[in-house]
Order: C-alpha cells, then sequence, then structure tokens
C-alpha cells in the first residue's frame, strides 16, 4: 500500500456514507418509475436511467471526497486523473441486479469497492430496498448490522445450496443451462437470484453455502467478493486462476474442491 493512500478504514467509511446515499437515490427512482435508457451486449442486457444517474451520483460524490483518485465504473468506464499516483481505485456497481431492479424484485443493491496498488482493501454492498448492508475490509472482517459474518460449515456438498446467475447472451446461457443440470442432482439445491454482489453476501453469512457463476465483471465482484473473503469463503477461478470473467467460485473450504472439481468437469468456465 502506498504512504500517500488513508487506511482501509478510513476509506470504507467513505464508501458506506456514499453507497447509502446512492441507494436511497436508486430507491427513489424505483418508486417514481423505471425507465430503460439502453441496451448492452443483447437487447435483454438493460441499462435503466437510474444506473447512469446513481453512477453520476457516486462519481460526483468521490470527486469531492477524493479528487485524485482513479474509477472504474459499470457505466462511465475508467477515469483517471493524469495526476493520480497514490495508487487508489473505485470500482462502482450503480445497480447491481438492474433486471430485478426493472420488475421491482427486492433483491439489488449498489456496490462500491476500493482498491490500493490493485488490491481490495474495503467494499460495502447496500441492498437498496431492504437496507441491508455488509461491509469489509481487508483483515478486519465481513459484517452486517454490527454483527461478525462467517460462512456456512457444510461440509457435504450434496447438502449444499448454491447460488449462481446466467449471462444474457443465449448462447452462453444455453452452455450455462447445461452446467447447472449437471450439478443439481450433486447440491441441496440451486437458486438464481439475479445479483451477484449480494449473492456472494449470502455465502459470506450462510444464507446461500456457495456460488458461482462465468462472466463478471470486476464491478460485480470487488465489494462482494471481499465481504466473502474476509467471512472465510474461498473465492477463485478454475485451476488456481484468479476469480474472474471466466469463472468466480465461492465456497467455504471443505466444499470448495468438491464444487470446483464438479464445475470444472462441467467445463463451467467454457462456451461462449
Amino acid at each position: 500500500m502506498t504512504n500517500s493512500a488513508p487506511t482501509p478504514q478510513e476509506l470504507l467509511a467513505i464508501a458506506v456514507e456514499v453507497a447509502r446515499d446512492a441507494a436511497d437515490t436508486a430507491y427513489r427512482m424505483r418508486v417514481e418509475g423505471v425507465e430503460v435508457a439502453a441496451t448492452k451486449s443483447t437487447v435483454t442486457d438493460v441499462v435503466t436511467a437510474a444506473d447512469r444517474a446513481v453512477e453520476r451520483q457516486i462519481l460526483d460524490a468521490l470527486a469531492a471526497r477524493r479528487p485524485g483518485d482513479s474509477v472504474l465504473g459499470e457505466e462511465y468506464g475508467e477515469k483517471a486523473p493524469g495526476e493520480a499516483r497514490n495508487g487508489v481505485r473505485w470500482i462502482i456497481d450503480p445497480i447491481d441486479g438492474t433486471v430485478n431492479y426493472l420488475y421491482g424484485l427486492r433483491h439489488s443493491a449498489v456496490s462500491l469497492a476500493v482498491e490500493v496498488d490493485g488490491v481490495v482493501v474495503a467494499g460495502v454492498v447496500r441492498n437498496l430496498y431492504t437496507g441491508e448492508e455488509w461491509t469489509a475490509t481487508a483483515g478486519g472482517g465481513a459484517w452486517r448490522d454490527g454483527v461478525r459474518l462467517r460462512c456456512s460449515g457444510e461440509t457435504d456438498l450434496g447438502q449444499a445450496l448454491v447460488g449462481t446467475g446466467f449471462g444474457y447472451d443465449a448462447a452462453r446461457r444455453a452452455h450455462q443451462a447445461k452446467v447447472v443440470a449437471g450439478l443439481i442432482a450433486h447440491v441441496r439445491d440451486i437458486r438464481r437470484l439475479g445479483a451477484a454482489a449480494i449473492d456472494l453476501c449470502l455465502v459470506a453469512e450462510g444464507r446461500l453455502d456457495a456460488y458461482f457463476e462465468k462472466g463478471l465483471a470486476a464491478w460485480d465482484l470487488a465489494a462482494g467478493g471481499l465481504v466473502a473473503a474476509e467471512a472465510g469463503v474461498r473465492v477463485a477461478g478454475l485451476a488456481g486462476r484468479a476469480p474472474g470473467p471466466d469463472l468466480v467460485v465461492a465456497a467455504p473450504p471443505a466444499l470448495f474442491a468438491p464444487l470446483h472439481d464438479r464445475l470444472a468437469a462441467l467445463d463451467a468456465s467454457g462456451g461462449p
């Protein structure tokens, strides 16, 4: 960590303040009515006006508090001030679970993480409907509502409730469906809730035993991945690779190997 960087706890305090305000804005805009502003990878991969407005609010808030930092956001991409030399970068998902948000399903969140010299050191995920808020700092544990989180103690994959998600491209979804079909007989059940950041937080507190998904971007993973890791979850890719777009597997240590091996056999990181 660079000498000029604040502590993870100081960065988390900023993240929490900014994320709470952003979640309030997203909720208010949902009550007022949702407008689809654009589509991305496919016609079902939507961007709402709220996605853009909330990210702009977060960008402005961070610029006021930390003007020298760089930012990576889902909607507006990378913004790196030319004078930035402190190694601090914020990673923003203004509304994780946009389709849920579009339909009024109560499983959407603002996700905000911050990394220093390429390592995520603090993050917050806030459900904009329920106010549930998960936080973590590197080495400082994962928390919700003042309670320190620990992941599931389940040791039998056959008794594990596993979360996952699907991409928007039809060919990718078809491959992911085959993976789910090959996995479901080997676990308790599978849930597809539609917001990766929240799913990772649910693994952190044992409301899901494990989770996997192909296609996650940095903004999907950064804050929720830190929360999970600080709760004792192993968060990785297949065959020793780092978690990322190819695959993210998040599971307690006792479940990671059997889930990993089953997913590898099913070519979960393959396909389109």
